[in-house]
């Protein structure tokens, strides 16, 4: 199930965004927000979710949580960008990754 997450996740809220992937969790994060899409089978569907919801682009970075280990990433097709220097799924920005993780913590764990 994927859902717009504005404040932590509850464990009903965990457990409903973990139900696709058995306990992992897509987020697409929107920096400048500080907002969350989380869940679903695809970082795309977040991407969109939340473009709908006036985010911009550029503001919106994909990865994952794993809810029973707490294992963060920072891997989906839609952080391919070479326009904003990343040139891979992986999110190469030390800075952008570091905003990240504080927000998939502050939400999740």
């Amino acid at each position: 199930m994927l859902l717009l997450l504005s404040h932590t996740a509850d464990e009903g809220i965990k457990e409903k965004v973990g139900e696709d992937l058995d306990g992992y969790v897509k987020v697409v994060i929107d920096l400048a927000k500080e907002i969350v899409a989380a869940g679903g089978k695809r970082h795309v569907d977040a991407e969109q979710l939340l473009l709908s919801k006036g985010s911009k682009q550029e503001d919106l970075w994909g990865g994952g949580i794993d809810l029973e280990t707490g294992t963060i990433d920072f891997d989906s097709m839609i952080n391919i960008r070479p326009a904003q220097s990343n040139s891979s799924r992986e999110v190469l920005s030390s800075d952008i990754r570091a905003k990240m993780e504080a927000l998939i913590r502050n939400y999740f764990v």
